[in-house]
């Protein structure tokens, strides 16, 4: 493993280490015992779209790793002028330890991750989002003992946590339905790679999907760069693609709900149906901190957890 480019790119037991590693460090964290393993490391975190949970969780993290976060916005770099990927990754090369990017075209993470010389985390682009997937696994873990054999649901857009939710999903042995409207679903080369595995099932109707399931997810109907089309997506989505207690009701009667936030109450999801199960959905929002520094340790070659 030497990035986190996406899902895709992980052994099924290199993302259960990951996970194991985020248990480890939770609980380290919990009872106050101090984790400096990356004591004079730097990781360069890029960020070309604004960002609330994974700023903080990263830079905290990895504080809490011993190490220094060095915050760099697009005005920051010269690659925001003109400089190339391929020139930004061979002199920050000189100067990091590991980069985590969250941008907009995946292309990006790729160049630096190819041209580079350390560790690239994606810590979101518009085609995947493996950092919070990893987080969502970590709370199920945590409240259903296990991933394999689960039955996971999506309803909403097909953007970047449907793509890695499926690929995810399939990689660590659960079912994953997919309920998005036909103008809406996930990324096609994702469709044409996993469209007939047995375990996958895309669908327009919501309730198709969410019948039986373990845990339900969700997200905006219009994610970060398609604010100009929100009122278009409102008129597709909305009195069909919410997850509210008539959907939930054709779920497993310990269904979870997950959404990776920001949640848009009475959109997506209910107001009622969120605050029901708003300490799952926090507890994944703080998994990101713990599951994040699992990465980090893991790519930046730590003996105790390298994999």
């Amino acid at each position: 493993m030497e990035h986190l480019l996406k899902l895709s790119d992980l052994k099924k037991e290199e993302l259960l280490a990951i996970l194991e590693t985020g248990h480890d460090l939770k609980k380290k964290l919990k009872a106050g015992i101090e984790t400096p393993y990356l004591k004079g490391k730097t990781l360069g975190m890029i960020f070309q779209k604004a960002s609330t949970r994974t700023r903080v969780s990263f830079e905290v993290g990895m504080n809490q790793l011993g190490g220094h976060p060095l915050y760099l916005s697009a005005n920051d770099l010269q690659m925001g002028r003109g400089e190339s990927i391929e020139d930004t990754a061979r002199v920050l090369s000189r100067y990091l330890d590991g980069i985590m990017i969250r941008t907009f075209d995946q292309e990006d993470v790729e160049g630096l991750a190819e041209y580079g010389t350390i560790p690239v985390i994606n810590g979101l682009t518009d085609l995947y989002h493996p950092c919070q997937i990893l987080a969502d696994f970590m709370t199920i873990q945590e409240v259903k003992g296990t991933l394999s054999g689960l039955k996971f649901a999506f309803v909403g857009d097909g953007n970047n946590m449907a793509n890695s939710l499926i690929v995810g999903s399939l990689l660590v042995g659960a079912q994953i339905a997919i309920a998005s409207p036909k103008e809406f679903q996930p990324n096609q080369a994702m469709l044409e790679t996993y469209g007939d595995h047995p375990d996958f099932l895309l669908t327009e109707d919501p309730y198709e999907a969410v019948k039986d399931a373990d845990v339900v997810f969700t997200d905006v109907w219009a994610s970060m760069g398609d604010e100009a089309e929100a009122a278009s997506r409102k008129a597709i989505f909305q009195n069909t693609y919410q997850v509210n207690q008539a959907l939930l009701a054709v779920a497993s009667s310990e269904v979870m709900v997950q959404h990776c936030l920001p949640a848009h109450k009475e959109e997506e999801i209910t107001e009622t149906v969120f605050e029901q199960h708003a300490h799952h959905i926090f507890e994944e929002a703080e998994n990101r901190l713990h599951v994040q520094k699992a990465v980090l340790l893991h790519l930046m070659g730590v003996p105790a957890y390298a994999s």
